[in-house]
């Protein structure tokens, strides 16, 4: 099961640097993240590489945007044959809910799987002390993922992206059958680089991650598939 919870984020800046990824890990990692650095350099070429190496995509462009821009956005996003979208709850209940159906609607047109979609809560690299600064707000920051986490399922979305530290909040006022795919999420013998809200491979799956992405500590490590593997073991164990 481990193998399917373990996202590698591929953020590379072109389709060679990601193939010469997915090619190194295809024994061991089963899905992949396109961000927007791969997806502006390469587009769909990037959906591509993966459906090709019969890989899973998480297709990370957090779309923001009024309601009708971002069903557009959804509606290629499935038509390309995207696994997982996400989109920013911040965009508000009536953007999701649009998203929503639109994704459904594509999904039954084409007769291909409906992907997962994600309502993106607060970033990772935003710690309490700069969400109270940057946001103008005395509210606590776990309350305001709780309430984009709840906004979300309002909204027909499958889950939320959110930081491993408030996944146990986001079980109590979602449910266990809510999906949580968690970022943030740093090996102990990794540098923590620019997220603030942490926890190790292991401690994320342990409080209910459904999946984590890991980026750096496996694609800028000296042996990528070794890094994989020892994330993996680290979760068996």
């Amino acid at each position: 099961m481990s193998q399917n919870q373990l996202i590698v984020a591929l953020d590379v800046e072109n389709l060679e640097a990601a193939n010469k990824l997915v090619t190194m890990l295809s024994d061991t990692v089963k899905w992949f993240k396109i961000g927007k650095q791969l997806f502006t350099a390469v587009g769909p070429a990037s959906v591509k590489l993966l459906h090709e190496s019969k890989k899973n995509i998480f297709l990370d462009l957090k779309f923001h945007d009024i309601p009708n821009t971002v069903a557009g956005a959804v509606a290629s996003a499935t038509k390309i044959g995207a696994n997982i979208i996400n989109i920013h709850a911040s965009g508000g209940l009536e953007m999701m809910r649009v998203a929503a159906e639109v994704a459904e609607k594509q999904a039954s047109e084409l007769d291909i799987p409906m992907p997962i979609l994600l309502g993106v809560t607060l970033l990772t690299s935003i710690d309490e002390e700069n969400f109270h600064r940057d946001f103008g707000t005395q509210r606590k920051l776990a309350d305001q993922v709780a309430y984009l986490a709840e906004l979300s399922q309002k909204a027909g979305l499958d889950g939320v992206v959110a930081s491993p530290l408030e996944i146990e909040l986001i079980r109590k006022v979602c449910g266990d059958d809510f999906v949580i795919v968690t970022p943030g999420v740093r090996p102990a013998w990794a540098a923590s680089n620019d997220q603030q809200r942490v926890m190790t491979p292991a401690e994320a799956i342990a409080a209910g991650a459904d999946y984590i992405v890991v980026g750096r500590p496996i694609t800028a490590s000296d042996s990528p598939p070794e890094a994989a593997r020892t994330i993996l073991q680290e979760i068996h164990a």
